[in-house]
């Protein structure tokens, strides 16, 4: 729907109690910082009482410090859904690996086709080599990698919560469709960014993850409210009674949000958190 229509019709049927943020190209931009106007949303929020999280692709260690800059204190949700973590002693909640052979067959198909991949274990980074798809990733996620000599070396027999395959925006289209059709219903797929496809065990996702924290904050979901801007959002827009989109969405996200907002330069988290929560 169109962000006039989706302004227009959109009312929370209670109060929000839960609010649910993606974080890049939501919460912060390209400078990778957090606005004022942002800020001081999120504070009169919790001011409120309302319960507020993190959901995002990140890592544990890369989420950390926006979560704590916000001062918040219910658990955050990374890995796309799959790792669940406590801010204030940094311990983990949940993590859901993907499946063995899913992870054999997506290095193996990364290293016969030369596709950058990337695995994670331990709330850590590893990589085969530092080139320039592994520095697009880490100087958005600031997080140092552990270069190793072979990926499917290292996790024969290991678990990854999380493998990313990084290339430039067309091919990256055209991985996902070869690995959708490759791994089937074993595995999730999905891109918070364009150069990006992560794939990640199939029973979670940010919507999944959503229902998780909000059962153990016993908050029902008709009372929760979530933002996001990319492909990954669509199962947390889907769970949240209000699903918001920033207006930097792809078109697959604006259909699917109940209510439209600025992008992140023009502050949309603070509009969605004034128009439902504040008011």
């Amino acid at each position: 729907m169109s962000a006039e229509g989706a302004s227009a019709v959109v009312q929370p049927a209670t109060r929000i109690r839960f609010v649910a943020l993606d974080l890049d190209g939501t919460l912060i931009g390209a400078d990778l910082t957090l606005r004022p106007r942002v800020r001081a949303a999120v504070a009169a929020a919790l001011a409120r009482g309302v319960a507020v999280t993190i959901v995002t692709g990140r890592m544990f260690a890369a989420t950390k410090p926006y979560a704590q800059a916000l001062g918040i204190n219910a658990p955050i949700v990374c890995y796309q859904g799959a790792g669940i973590f406590d801010v204030a002693n940094g311990t983990t909640i949940r993590q859901i690996p993907v499946r063995p052979d899913v992870t054999r067959e997506v290095l193996d198909w990364a290293h016969e086709r030369g596709v950058h991949a990337q695995c994670y274990a331990d709330d850590t980074l590893y990589l085969e080599a530092i080139n320039r798809f592994s520095e697009r990733y880490t100087a958005l996620a600031r997080v140092e990698p552990v270069v190793v000599p072979s990926l499917r070396a290292a996790f024969a027999d290991r678990p990854t919560i999380k493998i990313v395959l990084v290339d430039d925006p067309g091919p990256s289209e055209a991985h996902l469709r070869d690995l959708r059709a490759l791994l089937g219903d074993r595995a999730y797929l999905t891109r918070s960014n364009p150069d990006f496809v992560e794939v990640i065990d199939p029973h979670v996702d940010k919507g999944e993850a959503l229902r998780f924290v909000a059962g153990r904050l016993r908050i029902p979901l008709d009372e929760t409210l979530a933002v996001g801007d990319a492909w990954n959002d669509v199962p947390l827009l889907d769970a949240a009674a209000i699903g918001v989109a920033m207006g930097s969405a792809p078109p697959e996200l604006l259909s699917r949000a109940d209510a439209v907002v600025a992008d992140v330069a023009h502050d949309g988290v603070a509009e969605a958190l004034e128009r439902y929560v504040l008011a």
